[in-house]
């Protein structure tokens, strides 16, 4: 994937003006367009927006990308100095995935509770976390309340709209999405999430809470009752049954996954490809669990490693107390060694937070949430702690590792602090999730290296997670591609993990409801990986393990192929 990295005679060494301001506009329509995400990354400006989920709006704001596109093609590379290439690769990419996303609309395909994929459901999540500083701050919130009901009704008239044209959601996700609106439906104003950001002095609390609840309790609960009732009555009784629940049986699923599988993974890798990926790292995999489950378990006979990881009760937590202080005992270790590894960075700081037990159904063990950009909200491990006792104990120091640093805190909170980079390239998440996700997942293994697990216990935790994610390579293109059940997917997931029969539900119907994007943890792991041995290689003594982490982060979240060209780049400096 490498290209030549040196400037051409006729490149200019200063910056590109109208790539700034393609850059500058990509940032606004983007976030205009999905202000809640905005709002989840830190990104300031947008949080008395909502997004608008009608085809109207969606292809308006496609239109807009394209309009971008268009103009950054008109843009030569081959003019631009060393730094703006790089931007007008990124920007490329990531405009064509953001198009990409909005054309296929696969999300009107796929009701469902997910975090990300779901649009009621990135309100449930984002709403709560807007960082209120001031007066003006707190009447965005309300704005944006006032803003839900209009909201949630356009989401149900796009349901009906991909109905009419056979475009029908899932019977799980459906099933999935009346529930997470039940349980908030059930709770109290006084619980509610939506009703549950801090205010900060100087503002009248009075005030931003009476008018807050009076929209939720007036508009926004009668909004969510016609969803739930749209859900129950219009999309249920035709809903995709459990052995179609793949992406590929509505029209335009074919296509719409191939580009999302593109798009999540951020390389040219065919579903076939990416399916046998998956099979071959189950089966290197192998020799490892008898390695470990040898030591620590005193067998090295796999299938009893993982029977006995799920079925040995005393591998289990006791208290959710016990979750939180391993999670935060693990990113206290890892800070303290992190200067040995990593560049200095001045970062924010992250915290440890329980993810609210109404969301507990559908969640995920745990997933990150980045700092507020004005330094105003600290990084958050949000951590699923309900039903300890179900919860493994040797998981946990993976996932804090994954989740904290070095995984996603120590690389997005970093890539905030790059105040030289376009606003666009220093706020990304899933739109570079082969990178992103990637990170996390080579932070896993970077952590047994720095010494951070305390136990072989621990390290099949590490294992079992590699075999997760080696699971979702082939289950997520099993569905969505060849047409696998979802029973078919969580049997095949139930047969070569350690996990239980609750997460392996969990992880398919996550899988199910957001096409390719469980794609991208292994296959972005592999690439970074493998810059990282051919810099070893080419470099032999001169590797410097801080410098070449350096690099990687360096230019924050980039497509794969962006970062070839990066790691090259800086080989080549090396070397010279």
């Amino acid at each position: 994937m490498a290209t030549d990295n040196q400037p051409s005679a006729q490149a200019s060494a200063e910056p590109n003006d109208q790539l700034a301001q393609l850059s500058a506009e990509f940032f606004e329509v983007k976030h205009t367009a999905d202000p809640f995400s905005a709002t989840l990354l830190g990104v300031s400006g947008f949080d008395g927006l909502v997004p608008d989920p009608s085809r109207k709006g969606s292809a308006a704001e496609a239109a807009k990308i394209a309009d971008i596109e268009r103009r950054l093609h008109d843009i030569d590379p081959a003019g631009l100095n060393g730094t703006d290439r790089i931007n007008h690769a990124v920007l490329g990419r990531l405009a064509w995935g953001v198009r990409s996303d909005l054309e296929h609309g696969l999300w009107e395909t796929g009701a469902s509770a997910d975090g990300y994929s779901s649009p009621q459901a990135m309100m449930f999540m984002s709403v709560p976390a807007a960082s209120i500083t001031d007066a003006a701050a707190a009447d965005r919130y309300l704005q944006r309340l006032a803003a839900l009901p209009a909201f949630l009704d356009a989401i149900l008239d796009r349901y009906r709209e991909a109905k009419a044209d056979g475009r029908i959601p899932t019977r799980v996700g459906v099933g999935q999405a009346m529930d997470q609106l039940s349980g908030h439906l059930a709770l109290s104003l006084a619980d509610d999430t939506l009703l549950s950001p801090r205010l900060p002095d100087g503002v009248d609390h009075q005030r931003i809470r009476a008018r807050a609840s009076e929209i939720v309790e007036g508009s926004v609960r009668p909004a969510m009752r016609r969803l739930l009732a749209g859900l129950e009555d219009e999309l249920l009784p035709v809903a995709r049954p459990d052995d179609r629940v793949g992406i590929r049986f509505v029209p335009g699923g074919e296509e719409g996954y191939r580009d999302a599988v593109r798009r999540h993974t951020t390389t040219d890798l065919s579903p076939d490809e990416i399916h046998q990926i998956g099979l071959d790292c189950l089966a290197e995999l192998r020799q490892e669990w008898a390695e470990l489950g040898g030591r620590a378990l005193g067998t090295s006979d796999v299938g009893e490693v993982l029977s006995r990881l799920r079925d040995d009760r005393s591998l289990r937590f006791a208290t959710a107390a016990q979750i939180v202080d391993t999670v935060a005992d693990a990113l206290r270790r890892a800070e303290e060694v992190r200067d040995e590894w990593f560049p200095a960075y001045d970062i924010a700081d992250c915290v440890i937070e329980e993810i609210n037990p109404i969301e507990a159904g559908n969640a995920a063990l745990a997933h990150y949430r980045p700092p507020a950009g004005d330094g105003s909200r600290p990084g958050a491990h949000c951590v699923l702690t309900t039903d300890p006792q179900e919860r493994f104990v040797y998981e946990y120091e993976a996932l804090a590792f994954h989740e904290s640093t070095p995984g996603h805190h120590l690389q997005i909170a970093s890539a905030q602090t790059l105040t030289d980079l376009p606003e666009y390239r220093r706020f990304l998440d899933a739109e570079v999730c082969g990178y992103v996700e990637g990170w996390g997942l080579y932070s896993e293994r970077l952590a047994d290296e720095m010494g951070l697990y305390t136990s072989d216990l621990a390290r099949l935790g590490m294992l079992s997670f590699d075999a997760l994610r080696a699971c979702r390579l082939v289950v997520d293109t099993g569905m969505h591609h060849l047409g696998w059940s979802r029973q078919q997917a969580m049997d095949f997931m139930w047969d070569n993990t350690a996990t239980t029969r609750a997460n392996v539900r969990n992880e398919i119907d996550r899988y199910i409801a957001w096409p390719g994007q469980a794609l991208a943890y292994m296959i972005g792991r592999r690439e970074i990986r493998r810059l990282r041995a051919l810099a070893e290689d080419r470099l032999g003594s001169r590797f410097d393990i801080r410098a070449f982490h350096g690099t990687v982060l360096g230019n924050g979240a980039v497509p794969l192929g962006v970062l070839d060209q990066i790691v090259a780049a800086w080989i080549d400096v090396v070397a010279a």
